[in-house]
């Protein structure tokens, strides 16, 4: 894979980064997995090119950039889906237990 080839895919890595953003910023949670499907894409794709090529001057410049800027939208798509998150870890640990109570105590779950 040579520079531009490089660069484009960290182009398109970011663009996707910055949509997922998005979508955690609006509660789009579909469209935050869905994005974040086609972003991994990517990644692997990146990942797969190994020995990666040797950028310099303004190519390693705009890769540096896209990083800082992708793991920017990371931190704060994080920041967005945890309190999400521990919320949905809360209410299927509680349908769980209530489940298991229920089992043993012989009666029917709540749905």
């Amino acid at each position: 894979m040579n520079g531009h080839e490089i660069i484009s895919l960290y182009e398109n890595v970011a663009a996707l980064t910055g949509r997922m953003l998005e979508a955690a910023r609006d509660g789009d949670w579909a469209r935050l997995v869905e994005l974040e499907s086609h972003c991994s894409c990517q990644v692997q794709v990146l990942r797969d090119d190994y020995p990666p090529a040797l950028l310099a001057g303004e190519q390693r410049n705009r890769k540096v950039e896209l990083i800082n800027r992708i793991l920017a939208d990371d931190r704060e798509i994080r920041v967005l889906t945890e309190p999400w998150m521990t919320r949905l870890s809360a209410l299927i640990n509680s349908a769980g237990a209530e489940r298991k109570l229920s089992q043993a105590y012989g009666g029917t779950p709540r749905r």
